[in-house]
This record gives C-alpha cells, sequence and structure tokens, in this order.
C-alpha cells in the first residue's frame, strides 16, 4: 500500500513542538499497517523536522536556545534580511536540522524509542500553519 496525503499542521509558536500524536491522527491508515514507513518532510524553509526526546519539556526549551546561539538573530553578516530578523536564523536553523524525516511503522504504531518524539521545529516568530507531504508504504 502506497498513500501520500498533505496534512496541514495547526500552528505553533516559536520552539521545538511534538508533533506524534497529531501525525499519527491525521494518518489513520497507518493503524492498518502491521509493517511499513512513513516519509514525513515539511514544506517550508523556516521550519524542520527531528526526532527526539518526547519526555522532558526541558529539553524542547534547551534546544530552542541553543539553536538560537548557532544562528542569532541580527548578525551584522546577514544579507537576506528582507522578512524580519528571524528569517535568515531560520532558514539555517532549517539546513542544520533538516526538512524531513523516516520513521519505522510496527503493528499500526510508530516504532520510535521509548523516549523519542517526531518535532516541529518552528524558527519563526510569526507564522502560520505548516504543511507536511506524508508518504506511507507498507502492509
Amino acid at each position: 500500500m502506497w498513500l501520500q496525503r498533505e496534512l496541514i499542521l495547526k500552528p505553533q509558536r516559536r520552539g521545538f513542538h511534538l508533533i506524534t500524536d497529531e501525525v499519527m491522527t491525521l494518518l489513520p491508515e497507518l493503524r492498518s499497517l502491521n509493517v511499513g514507513l512513513l516519509h514525513v518532510f515539511i514544506q517550508h524553509t523556516s521550519a524542520s523536522l527531528t526526532i527526539n526526546e518526547n519526555a522532558d519539556p526541558t529539553v524542547r526549551g534547551d534546544m530552542e536556545r541553543h539553536f538560537n546561539v548557532l544562528a542569532p538573530e541580527d548578525a551584522p553578516y546577514f544579507k537576506h534580511t528582507y522578512e524580519g530578523a528571524d528569517d535568515m536564523p531560520a532558514h539555517i536553523k532549517s539546513t542544520l536540522i533538516g526538512v524531513s524525516q523516516t520513521i519505522p511503522i510496527t503493528n499500526g504504531r510508530f516504532n520510535l524509542g521509548l523516549w523519542q518524539g517526531l518535532y516541529l521545529c518552528e524558527h519563526r516568530d510569526h507564522v502560520s500553519a505548516r504543511t507536511i507531504i506524508a508518504t506511507l508504504q507498507g502492509e
């Protein structure tokens, strides 16, 4: 079985957000798979997707603070500033983290580690809903 669907995620404030449950809810078909893969790709240049700690919310705050050090706003060498001080750092963060993830599916569920979850990494201050292309394959 192959399925591809556009998922519209609810808008999130700037930061790192667990979206594991939201993605599973938007893809009820994955519950019918015994074995498979879900590939998720975000169609934006100022947000990213990653898999990381799902239990302690302080990890998400630490990630946001650390990436703000790696790609600071208002760096004097940025030329791409037309969309605000957070725009170029958002592009850098998206490149560093990445725009896609592949998750194994086993018995109708994500086969992630005990402490893993899928994150939407929102790198802009003023955003709207984000679009993910989800490609599900399996049997």
